[in-house]
């Protein structure tokens, strides 16, 4: 090992005349700070050839583990030590704010609410132009180069111009097809790729259900391409009802998965009891039971 590589990791030793520059250093940092801001002096830290840095505490509310940084010198052979610069800086155990995400990237599902309106970018991946009409791999699929790695070679040609946005729903209305753009191979992709994550045959729910979704009355095909792959569940007592589910997915809910046999036909009763019996109100003429009256005699009447 060299001499120099041993002292590039040999800690600096403060120049003297710069670490004694705490009231100087201090007089700067209150100077940039309110007043009752700054705190203790923390530590000294050479960062070259008499380039000295103090650390104050930074008492300031919502401010936690940060401190003022005063960075002194002096030149060659000279003893006054002059100010550099002075910064507010982290600790360790700072307290920071999270990293700044773009919205494209910070939004998720359900966040949207009634009145909220969600852009898309002219050069969205996934989606191209509508007036094809073909569910079909690019080239006719208009995305920018810049965007290109995010494509598999296999499933699209990329194309170095956009069809401007208006050209494109010019031709959709005059076709009749009303819809500039829809989804590209890689929408499909990306949209089959997060339904399969969440009504997929490597749900726990798939792995426990007595039989897959591609057998089951209660699936509703799609139409296109991705009725190969998935369809919508319309067991309302299913977790899945209302979603889209792969054909390999299940649940307990399946249609056949326990079938209830009809109840058997109850046999006639040995005696009933919600019926009427029929009596008549006289017994028959030739029954000899009675005489009925002989209604030919004169009454009397005139």
């Amino acid at each position: 090992m060299s001499a120099a590589t041993t002292r590039s990791r040999t800690p600096r030793t403060p120049d003297r005349l710069c670490a004694e520059a705490v009231d100087l250093a201090r007089a700067a940092a209150e100077e940039a700070a309110a007043p009752g801001i700054v705190g203790p002096h923390v530590e000294v830290v050479a960062e070259g050839d008499r380039v000295v840095t103090h650390f104050f505490e930074c008492e300031e509310p919502g401010y936690r583990g940060w401190r003022w940084a005063v960075t002194v010198t002096r030149a060659s052979r000279a003893k006054n030590v002059t100010l550099d610069e002075t910064v507010l800086l982290p600790g360790a155990d700072a307290l920071l704010a999270p990293e700044w995400v773009p919205w494209s990237e910070r939004l998720r599902p359900g966040d949207m609410g009634p009145g909220d309106l969600l852009p898309t970018e002219q050069d969205d991946l996934r989606l191209e132009p509508g007036y094809t009409g073909e569910d079909a791999p690019p080239p006719n699929s208009a995305v920018s180069e810049e965007m290109a790695d995010h494509l598999d070679a296999e499933d699209a040609e990329i194309v170095s111009r956009t069809p401007s946005r208006g050209a494109i729903a010019s031709v959709a209305e005059e076709l009749g097809m009303r819809r500039a753009r829809v989804l590209s191979r890689y929408g499909l992709h990306v949209a089959a790729d997060r339904w399969d994550e969440a009504f997929g045959a490597k749900t726990p729910m798939a792995q426990a259900a007595p039989a897959s979704c591609d057998s089951c009355a209660f699936l509703v095909p799609l139409a296109g391409s991705l009725k190969q792959a998935f369809g919508v569940c319309a067991n309302e007592f299913s977790p899945a009802d209302g979603r889209v589910v792969s054909l390999s997915y299940g649940c307990g809910g399946h249609s056949e998965a326990a079938v209830m046999p009809k109840p058997p036909r109850p046999a006639a009763p040995v005696l009933d009891s919600m019926g009427a019996d029929v009596f008549p109100l006289r017994p028959p003429k030739d029954s000899g039971s009675t005489t009925f009256p002989d209604t030919s005699d004169d009454l009397g009447h005139s």
